[in-house]
């Protein structure tokens, strides 16, 4: 899978969390315990995303 491919995969899985974490929220029940579940989810692939969007390797060769 291309680093792209990847980061799109990754975008898609984050925005899946937040409608998640949205959709508990408007629950007349909403459990807090997996809301702060999806949100550490939803954090740790951000940074995964950041992490691999700032790697030397995901820069282009300038020669």
């Amino acid at each position: 899978m291309s680093l792209q491919a990847h980061l799109v995969t990754l975008k898609k899985r984050h925005e899946a969390l937040q409608k998640d974490i949205e959709t508990e929220r408007n629950h007349p029940s909403a459990n807090d315990l997996k809301i702060a579940e999806l949100k550490r989810k939803k954090m740790a692939i951000k940074q995964e995303m950041e992490r691999l969007q700032t790697a030397p390797a995901a820069q282009p060769a300038l020669h």
